[in-house]
């Protein structure tokens, strides 16, 4: 069995022990910490913006174009698309559980590679993103104006340029979901006087491509030179336009009459944001905000931790009256509840202890259990490691169920080792004879078995009294009596035919006698021990022993009547 083989071994078994308890201990470090399990099956998410396009336009020209491109994707189980009336087109491939993410979203992004000749202008244009979903908010965070000189655009475009990207660096953040509108210049057309001059909103955006881009005009007196040319230059143009007013000087067209039409003729143009969809607000003032989600496999502590580290300092380089908060968390009741495990953990060794000492009143057992559990508890990180399971509510909640089967195998262990600690050297025999003397037994019973068949001699026998034959037998302890009975009784049988006489029985028993005394020489050091002979046998051992004195008895009474 295997606990005899530590019994026999405790130096091993305390290194093992040691070796689980470090194991355990650098598992922790390792594991991530998280409030639920990722249980959800991973899935893709697409998402596309069409400007200006109804929720139909958007549907036919947009999301079943990229649909109907979305096929031979491994593990793809299902897909759901959403079109809404602000142009924005959004499909959720959904995979198989087990499926890696980041395979999975390589392969959608070769699919949307392929769609995408067949988008509008305006939609290439925008660009489509392929992103894998992350799982629930990790935490909020907020940018507030104190003195209210910043309105909520304002906000929002501090947000993007000064605080996304430092935390989309950090390590264990899937990902920066921006909560607020960010800076963009808006023109605001009037069809009256568009109508007016004869043209339409098409020629307006064809004229802001052509002019508001950025070109490579090339350099002056680049290779091959002269050989009179002594220096050369680049060529800068004004590229992309900044202000509302170059805006504004963009040229529509230029009349017959050399007169000219430019953007502010028709519109209005300002710096405002790009979309008035979503607004924030924190305790009754203008506010912007971004949710951080948590990547796959981080720890959500960690993260949460270096998240506010990377604020204080960016609160530092914040303009005056603009104030940086985390106004939703996620962590303090992950805190709450592993603060929660770890008392219950304390309090549960504690009460093993006490339990122990109260009803065993000895030291030394109650330490057993005591030592077992952090032992085990240690092993059971190790194997949460092993098999890829994080550490969170349900998890932790489960190890402390387990704490209580624990506590209990423990406390009956104990106790009745300690029963039979209290037999003394009965134990011991019991323990080490158990398995090795009883099978060295029942193989000398059928060796001394075969021994007398062999060697004894059918004859009759003419019905002497076997009492006196045993009576040199009856030396020595129970068990010995009861083993050479055993073997008497089996030649008695033999023997006892018709036909056979007595001076061969006697032959035939003497036979069996000096084999016993042979074969059966190692209990003898067992016979000066009255309670390790009994325990060294089994009940089966003993059944047989004591058909063998039963059989003895019979033949002695039997025999001499015939």
């Amino acid at each position: 069995m295997l606990s005899r083989f530590f019994i026999h071994r405790p130096v091993l078994a305390w290194v093992i022990a040691i070796v689980v308890m470090l194991i355990g201990a650098l598992s922790i470090r390792t594991l991530s910490v998280e409030q639920y399990p990722n249980v959800a099956p991973p899935s893709i998410r697409i998402t596309a913006t069409y400007p200006g396009a109804s929720a139909d336009t958007l549907a036919t020209t947009v999301t079943q174009v990229i649909e109907q491109d979305m096929t031979g994707i491994d593990n793809l189980m299902y897909m759901s698309s959403t079109s809404s009336s602000a142009g924005t087109a959004t499909i959720t491939l959904t995979f198989k559980s087990g499926t890696n993410a980041d395979v999975a979203a390589m392969q959608v992004q070769n699919k949307v590679q392929e769609a995408n000749a067949s988008l509008p202008s305006a939609v290439q244009q925008q660009g489509i993103q392929v992103s894998k979903t992350a799982g629930n908010i990790l935490m909020v965070v907020s940018v507030t104006s104190t003195d209210g000189r910043m309105n909520t655009v304002d906000l929002g475009n501090l947000l993007a340029t000064r605080v996304q990207d430092p935390l989309t660096q950090i390590s264990g953040v899937g990902q920066v979901t921006l909560f607020s509108a960010q800076h963009s210049m808006r023109v605001w057309l009037d069809p009256v006087k568009l109508r007016s001059v004869g043209l339409m909103p098409s020629d307006v955006t064809t004229a802001i491509d052509s002019q508001n881009a950025q070109l490579s005009v090339g350099q002056i007196g680049g290779a091959p030179q002269t050989k009179t040319q002594a220096i050369n230059a680049t060529i800068v143009t004004r590229g992309f336009l900044k202000t509302s007013d170059e805006f504004a000087n963009i040229l529509l067209r230029v009349n017959q009459d050399g007169s000219r039409v430019y953007l502010k003729d028709v519109g209005t143009v300002e710096v405002g944001g790009d979309s008035y969809d979503m607004t924030s607000r924190l305790n009754g003032k203008p506010a912007a905000a971004m949710g951080i989600m948590l990547a796959s496999g981080a720890n959500a502590l960690s993260v949460a931790k270096a998240v506010r580290a990377q604020l204080a300092v960016l609160q530092k380089q914040m303009p005056g009256g603009v104030q940086l908060s985390v106004p939703h968390d996620t962590t303090p009741f992950v805190s709450a509840s592993i603060s929660e495990v770890i008392t219950t953990l304390f309090e549960a060794v504690v009460l093993v202890f006490l339990v122990m000492y109260l009803f065993l009143g000895n030291l030394r057992a109650t330490l057993i259990p005591t030592i077992v559990v952090p032992v085990a508890l240690l092993g059971t990180f190790a194997l949460i490691a092993a098999v890829g399971f994080t550490i969170n509510v349900l998890s932790l909640f489960a190890l402390v169920l387990a704490i209580g089967l624990l506590v209990d195998d423990a406390i009956v262990v104990v106790e009745n080792v300690e029963r039979l600690l209290s037999e003394g050297l009965a134990a011991r025999c019991d323990h080490q004879g158990d398995g090795r003397d009883r099978r060295r037994i029942d193989r000398r019973h059928r060796r001394a078995d075969g021994r007398v068949h062999s060697d004894g001699v059918h004859v009759g026998l003419d019905g002497r009294d076997l009492s006196s034959v045993l009576a040199h037998d009856h030396v020595g302890d129970g068990a010995l009596r009861a083993a050479r009975a055993d073997a008497h009784a089996r030649a008695v049988r033999d023997a006892a035919a018709p036909g056979r006489s007595a001076t061969s029985a006697a032959r035939l028993l003497r036979v069996v006698r000096a084999h016993i005394r042979r074969r059966h020489a190692p209990l003898r050091a067992c016979s000066d021990a009255p309670r390790c002979a009994p325990a060294a046998l089994d009940g089966r051992v003993c059944g047989d022993l004591r058909r063998g004195r039963a059989a003895v008895l019979a033949a002695s009474i039997v025999v001499p009547a015939g």
